[in-house]
C-alpha cells in the first residue's frame, strides 16, 4: 500500500499495454480532452467521412495524465488529439488533416470507395455568379471540374438558364428596368431643355421585356461558351449528395447519373420566400416572374419592404403604373435608416403609395386574365385599422429569400445549416463542417448576399484550394447601391451600427443636402438628394461609413469605396480636389457636422 495521502502509480508497464491494446482493437483511436477545439475538429473530420471512431477523454480517465505520458514515450508527441488509424499513429489535428488532403488517410482507413479515383476533382452544385467564377479559376489550374445547376420552375411555370439570380432575375434586368423608368423622367425634363416631340409619349411593357430577355438570352449562351473554353463540364441537372463524396444528377427527363469527387462547393443561392397565405403560390408573382412577364403587370401591390420590394415598386411606378407598397414594419431593414426612410419619403412624392404596418392574410382571385383581378385582405401589426382590402391586378411578393440548401442531402453526409433559414455556417476559408466541402454566395450565414461578393469569394476558394494562395475574401467594406427611383449607395457601417460598436460620443458625422445640376433648368427635388460621413474621432477621424441618396449613386460610392479600403479619412476628403459640377464632389467640401444641428439645406447648386 503507498504511503498516507499519496496516490497509488498505475503499473507503467502494464499502463502501456493497455494503450497499445486500446490502438490494437480500434480501426480509429483518438486520445482526446473533452475541452479540446482541434480534438473536436479532428471528431468532426470522421464523422463527416462515416467513420467510427474510439475517442479516449484524458481529462476524464483516472489515469489519463499517465497515459499522455505512454503516448509520449510511444509517439514523441505530447498534445492532444493524437490519432491513430488501423494501428499507425497519424498524429495531432494538422496531420490528420493533413492526411485526408493527400489521400493517405483514405488508404489506411482501407475504404475501397476512397481508395478509387474520383470522377472529378471538384463539383460545384450552382451554377450562379459564384460557382461560375469558383469553377473556371480551378480549371485553369488544370483541375477537373463539374457544374450542376437547376433551376426549379416557380409555381406559376417561370424558369431561365444559365448564370443564377443575378443575370436572369436579378441585378441585370432590374438594373435595364430602372433605366427604363428613368428614360420617363428624362423625357418630361427634355421639354425645360428645349426638346419638342408631337407624339404621344408611352411605354411599351412587351417591348422592354422582350429586349432585356433577348440580352440576357445572350448572356446565357456565352456562360455556357466560356465553360467549354475552359474545359468545364456543365450538366443542367439536379444535385444531390447520396453518400460521401458523391452526389447524384437529375436532369429534366427524370435521368438520373451519380458523380464522385474529392472536393464540393455549394453554390446554391436562393429563392424568394412566400408568406404561407392561402392564394400566394396560386396568384402572387415574385421577382423570379417579373422580369419575363408577357403582359403589363398593371395596378400593383408590392408586399415587403426590401430592397427588392423598393427596387421592383420603384421602376414600375416609373413606367407610369398604379402601385402600392405594404410594410409590415421598416424599410431597407440593414441598411442605415435615416437613408431608407428618406428612400420611402422620395418614392412617396413621386407616386408610390405605402401602407405601413400591415401584412397580407389571404389573396383572392376575382376574374382571370393577363392581367387578371386580384382582392388582397390584410391586417394591421399594430395601430391602425384591423382590416384593409383593395383590388390589384398583380401582387408581387417581395418579403425575403430562403437558401436553397434544404432539399440537395446535406443530412446525409452531415453538412450543418441553420435550420431557421437554411444558410450554412462556414469559417474564415469558406468551408464547412465536413472538411470536403465548402460554400459561397448568399447561402452563407452572417455574409452579404451580392453577386460581386460571390464572385470574389469563388475566385479566392478556387485559388486557395488549387493554386497554393492564402488569400481569404474580404467581407468588411463591401459597397452596395440600392436602385430605388432616387438610388442609395453605401459602404461601411449604418449609422446606428457605428453608434452601437463605437459609441456616439466617438462619432463625427457630417452630411449635406444637394441638388444635382442636371435638376436644376427642370426645377425638381431640390434638397432632396443627401450624403453623409460617418467618421471614428479616436481614429484619425476615420471614414467607417459612407452613404449617398442621388442619380447614379452606385457610380459615386464605387470610387469611395475603393478610398475607404485604402484607409481614408476626413482629412484626406478635404485635400481632395472635387469634380465640379457632379454630385460626388459634395464629399469633398462637407464641413456640417450632425452635432452643430446647421442647417444644410441649399439654395443653389
Amino acid at each position: 500500500m503507498p504511503p498516507p495521502g499519496q496516490t497509488q502509480l498505475p503499473d507503467w508497464d502494464s499502463l502501456k499495454v493497455q494503450v497499445r491494446t486500446i490502438i490494437a482493437s480500434h480501426r480509429v483511436v483518438i486520445f482526446s480532452k473533452s475541452y479540446c477545439p482541434y480534438c473536436n475538429k479532428v471528431k468532426e473530420l470522421f464523422r463527416s467521412l462515416h467513420v467510427e471512431y474510439y475517442a479516449l477523454e484524458l481529462d476524464v480517465t483516472a489515469d489519463g495524465p499517465s497515459i499522455q505520458q505512454v503516448l509520449v514515450e510511444l509517439t514523441n508527441q505530447r498534445t492532444v488529439p493524437n490519432v491513430f488509424v488501423s494501428g499507425t499513429h497519424i498524429g495531432g489535428c494538422d496531420a490528420t488533416y493533413q492526411a485526408y488532403q493527400d489521400g493517405s488517410l483514405q488508404k489506411l482507413l482501407g475504404d475501397s470507395k476512397d481508395a478509387e479515383p474520383y470522377d472529378y476533382d471538384l463539383i460545384i452544385i450552382g451554377g450562379g455568379s459564384g460557382g461560375l467564377a469558383c469553377s473556371k479559376e480551378a480549371a485553369g489550374f488544370g483541375k477537373k471540374v463539374l457544374v450542376l445547376d437547376y433551376v426549379v420552375p416557380t409555381p406559376l411555370g417561370t424558369s431561365w438558364g444559365l448564370g443564377g439570380t443575378c443575370v436572369n432575375v436579378g441585378c441585370i434586368p432590374k438594373k435595364l428596368m430602372h433605366q427604363a423608368a428613368l428614360m420617363g423622367q428624362a423625357l418630361q425634363d427634355s421639354r425645360k431643355y428645349g426638346w419638342q416631340y408631337e407624339e404621344q409619349v408611352k411605354h411599351n411593357w412587351e417591348t422592354m421585356v422582350e429586349a432585356i430577355q433577348n440580352y440576357i438570352g445572350s448572356l446565357n449562351w456565352g456562360y455556357r461558351v466560356s465553360l467549354r473554353e475552359k474545359s468545364v463540364t456543365y450538366l443542367n441537372s439536379y444535385g444531390e449528395f447520396v453518400e460521401p463524396h458523391k452526389i447524384k444528377a437529375t436532369n429534366r427527363k427524370g435521368q438520373v447519373t451519380y458523380h464522385t469527387a474529392e472536393t464540393f462547393v455549394l453554390a446554391t443561392g436562393e429563392r424568394p420566400r412566400y408568406p404561407g397565405i392561402p392564394g400566394d403560390k396560386e396568384y402572387c408573382i415574385t421577382s423570379d416572374d417579373l422580369f419575363s412577364l408577357p403582359y403589363c403587370p398593371g395596378k400593383t401591390l408590392v408586399v415587403g419592404a426590401s430592397y427588392v420590394a423598393l427596387e421592383c415598386a420603384g421602376f414600375l411606378a416609373g413606367l407610369g403604373l398604379d402601385v402600392t407598397v405594404m410594410v409590415r414594419s421598416i424599410l431597407l431593414r440593414g441598411f442605415d435608416q435615416e437613408m431608407a426612410e428618406k428612400v420611402g419619403a422620395y418614392m412617396e412624392t413621386h407616386g408610390v403609395k405605402f401602407i405601413k404596418k400591415f401584412v397580407p392574410v389571404q389573396v383572392e382571385q376575382l376574374e382571370e386574365g393577363m392581367p387578371g383581378r386580384l382582392k388582397v385582405t390584410a391586417k394591421s401589426t399594430g395601430g391602425g385599422p384591423e382590416i384593409f382590402e383593395e383590388e390589384y391586378n398583380t401582387v408581387l411578393i417581395a418579403i425575403g429569400r430562403d437558401a436553397c440548401t434544404r432539399n440537395i442531402g446535406l443530412e446525409r453526409i452531415g453538412v450543418k445549416i441553420n435550420e431557421k433559414n437554411g444558410k450554412v455556417p462556414v469559417n474564415d476559408e469558406e468551408q464547412t463542417n465536413v472538411p470536403y466541402v465548402y460554400a459561397i454566395g448568399d447561402i452563407l450565414e452572417g455574409k452579404l448576399e451580392l453577386t460581386p461578393v460571390a464572385i470574389q469569394a469563388g475566385k479566392l476558394l478556387a485559388r486557395r484550394l488549387y493554386g497554393g494562395s492564402s488569400t481569404k475574401c474580404d467581407y468588411i467594406n463591401v459597397p452596395t447601391t440600392v436602385f430605388t427611383p432616387l438610388e442609395y449607395g453605401s459602404c461601411g457601417l449604418p449609422e446606428e451600427k457605428a453608434i452601437e460598436e463605437h459609441g456616439k460620443q466617438n462619432l463625427e458625422v457630417y452630411h449635406t443636402l444637394f441638388w444635382p445640376l442636371e435638376w436644376t433648368v427642370p426645377g425638381r427635388d431640390n434638397n432632396t438628394c443627401y450624403g453623409k460621413i460617418i467618421c471614428n474621432k479616436h481614429d484619425n477621424n476615420r471614414v467607417i461609413g459612407f452613404h449617398v441618396l442621388g442619380p447614379n449613386a452606385g457610380e459615386v460610392t464605387q470610387g469611395f469605396a475603393a478610398a475607404i479600403k485604402c484607409g481614408l479619412t476626413k482629412e484626406l476628403l478635404d485635400e481632395t480636389i472635387g469634380i465640379h459640377p457632379t454630385c460626388a464632389e459634395v464629399f469633398t467640401t462637407m464641413d456640417i457636422t450632425k452635432s452643430s444641428g446647421q442647417d444644410i439645406t441649399q439654395r443653389g447648386c
